[in-house]
């Protein structure tokens, strides 16, 4: 398993795992039997194929299936498994990010369909998780992700939720232990929300008022309203290059690995 990508990746994760001393190592499966796929080849293997923008789990078990000397199966339940040890990584990434990441923050979501819209009524994977939401680009059935990041590209948050989940709500429980100046756009406008959240000394919240809205903005609180494009961008490249937004996977588990691990390459390929 010679792939550049691979081999980048393997050797980003050796680093994390040497630098906060994780343990992402089980030598054995849960019922005993020894792991055909070590947990970080397996986590090395699923980063793999959203950085390197396979589009299905067959693809890179045809990748490597010679070295691997498993079967298919095998392969998707580990790289299913790897999304606990993704979550693992972005969690202590994030954890750094908000004791050292720029004072800057954005805060924003994105849609996360699970089906197309015309097939939410026989859609039964992620019923229990999904609902009828509308984004700027119209209706969709799924889920919504919410994430904040910093002004240097550190993610130090992420939330996933159904789709009908208020926004507000959202922000307030990403946020609580995030300090700096944290910008939003204007699906945030609350005043019991800035009163909530703005801590002296420590966090002030910036949201963009709504075009209709008569309040004026200093010149430095425009510039921040408009950087927030960088957060929108990583969305866009989630999407577009990571695989965020999937509809393949059957089972539960399938779905919440894509999203990390999806998230979790994203982060380690910047």
């Amino acid at each position: 398993m010679n792939s550049p990508i691979l081999i980048n990746l393997k050797n980003r994760i050796t680093e994390i795992v040497r630098t906060f001393k994780l343990n992402l190592t089980h030598k054995k499966h849960p019922q005993g039997r020894p792991l055909k796929i070590g947990n970080e080849d397996a986590l090395a293997l699923a980063l793999y194929q959203h950085a390197s923008t396979r589009a299905t789990k067959k693809s890179v078990y045809e990748d490597f299936k010679d070295a691997l000397g498993c079967s298919y199966k095998t392969l998707v339940v580990a790289m299913n498994r790897a999304g606990m040890l993704a979550m693992s990584i972005l969690a202590t990434l994030m954890q750094w990010g908000k004791k050292y990441g720029h004072v800057v923050k954005y805060t924003d979501a994105t849609d996360l369909p699970v089906c197309l819209k015309k097939n939410a009524d026989s859609h039964r994977v992620m019923r229990a998780f999904s609902s009828l939401g509308r984004s700027a680009k119209g209706w969709f059935y799924g889920l919504k992700m919410t994430m904040t990041r910093d002004a240097a590209g550190n993610i130090l948050g992420l939330r996933f939720s159904d789709a009908t989940h208020n926004d507000r709500d959202l922000f307030r429980a990403i946020n609580k232990d995030i300090g700096g100046v944290i910008v939003a756009d204007a699906g945030y406008v609350s005043k019991k929300l800035e009163r909530d959240m703005n801590v002296e000394g420590k966090r002030w919240v910036l949201i963009r008022p709504y075009k209709s809205m008569k309040k004026l903005a200093l010149p430095w609180q425009l510039t921040l309203y408009r950087s927030r494009f960088r957060i929108e961008f990583d969305f866009r490249s989630m999407k577009l290059f990571y695989g965020l937004v999937t509809s393949l996977p059957r089972s539960v588990n399938g779905y919440l690995a894509n999203y990390l691990n999806a998230a979790c390459a994203f982060v380690l390929m910047k």
